[in-house]
């Protein structure tokens, strides 16, 4: 079969269609591509034969693609009608127009244009075109645009994207449903998939979470705004929704459940594993805008008899658990605060060096009815990375990291800048 390298789908979207003897069967509505290959072959063209009338037929019945017209290999007599398979899907239908990832840039892209070529035996799809041009192809003005861009010395830059790294799409109906599971979105950034995910309507926003495993979805959740995080919660079944919130730091999880109604919260925390919704709930005890309410229950504590060799060794089992290791607190036998030590003086202690002896025992706390506004600023007189919460026995409940901290400051700041702008 005769296929030009490098044609754009724009330019063979409404070409005639002749059989074997050049009689005039139709225009191309569409091409369906097999969906789950690296570079998807062609498998079926979609002819537009009259008024509200369509055909699809096999790619193999193609003999020819020219300029000019496409021809087939049989006689209008001889074709045979076919349909789109589960894993083809309508190129023009489901991909163009569409929004859907580029994995390597990290972004969301428009698809402009689609570009096909003849490689490995077959004609497949190899590349997006999401830049001007690719308008300008479908426009009819991609010549006349060169020509002035000649004319003036500025060049009209294509912007082609390798299918490879695209987010592939299912079949029909959701264009964002991944064909290949969630493995690509690992390799992205939780900041990333955020990014990605705050760019699209609510459907293709539910779709990219529903394509991602749970770890995944609960790091991608904890990155986005509360009102969106809210939305995609909203988009799934209770199930499935608890298992997300299991995967989450404990923190952010309450936070997230204070901004749901309280009916639904609660059947939330029903599903969860006992362990993860305990910590919740004490979290949600505590008003929203207090250290307990922004602490983390995820930190590291170990008892003070501990030797400096006995605590490396509690620290192998208990960091994988931990939000975060800036420091290492020790408690006494009731579980209040004795001390914090730093990982260096711990690691360079002799083996059989007491903690108790390790430790500072001047640790600055704070209450867990402590105002999130007073938290920042004794932060930042300490340079701590990490404030110890307390209750009113010294029983260390949990730690607010810097970044929380910092967090509140700056949307505080942020409120008071809208609010004045309001006024």
């Amino acid at each position: 079969m005769l296929f030009f390298a490098g044609y754009f789908l724009s330019a063979m979207l409404d070409k005639p269609v002749r059989d074997r003897s050049g009689r005039h069967l139709g225009h191309l509505k569409d091409l369906a591509v097999r969906c789950t290959e690296k570079f998807p072959p062609v498998t079926k063209i979609l002819l537009r034969i009259g008024r509200g009338q369509e055909l699809t037929l096999p790619w193999d019945q193609v003999r020819n693609v020219s300029a000019e017209a496409i021809t087939l290999e049989a006689e209008r007599e001889q074709l045979s009608p076919s349909s789109l398979a589960q894993d083809e899907c309508w190129l023009a239908q489901s991909i163009l127009d569409r929004q859907i990832v580029d994995l390597r840039g990290r972004r969301l892209v428009r698809v402009n244009d689609l570009q096909l070529a003849y490689l490995g035996g077959a004609v497949r799809l190899v590349a997006v075109d999401a830049g001007s041009r690719g308008l300008l192809r479908r426009l009819g003005l991609e010549r006349a645009a060169l020509s002035l861009g000649r004319l003036f010395g500025r060049e009209v830059s294509g912007r082609l994207l390798s299918w490879e790294h695209m987010m592939t799409p299912q079949p029909v109906s959701a264009p964002l449903q991944l064909a290949f599971g969630s493995e690509a979105l690992r390799r992205l950034r939780p900041a990333d998939l955020a990014d990605i995910a705050s760019q699209l309507g609510a459907s293709d926003r539910a779709t990219l979470f529903r394509s991602m495993d749970e770890e995944t979805a609960a790091d991608t959740l904890e990155e986005l705004s509360p009102r969106l995080q809210v939305s995609v919660l909203n988009s799934m079944d209770d199930e499935r929704a608890a298992d997300i919130l299991e995967e989450m730091v404990p923190d952010d999880a309450a936070d997230l459940l204070g901004d749901l109604p309280e009916e639904r919260a609660d059947e939330l925390l029903e599903l969860m594993e006992a362990e993860e919704a305990a910590d919740v709930k004490q979290l949600l005890s505590y008003p929203e805008d207090s250290a307990g309410g922004l602490m983390t229950t995820e930190f590291v504590a170990l008892p003070q008899n501990l030797t400096a060799d006995e605590a490396i060794a509690r620290l192998r089992e208990q960091a994988p658990d931990a939000e975060t290791i800036y420091y290492v607190y020790v408690t006494d036998e009731a579980g209040r605060l004795a001390g914090v030590l730093s990982l260096r003086r711990l690691i360079v202690a002799p083996p059989d060096r007491p903690i108790s002896e390790l430790m500072v025992k001047d640790v600055i706390s704070a209450p867990a009815e402590t105002g999130h506004e007073q938290l920042a600023p004794l932060m930042a007189k300490y340079n701590l990375l990490a404030l110890p919460v307390v209750d009113d026995d010294g029983k260390l409940l949990g730690i607010v990291t810097v970044d929380d901290a910092m967090e509140t400051v700056l949307e505080e700041r942020k409120l008071r800048i809208t609010g004045g702008l309001r006024r």
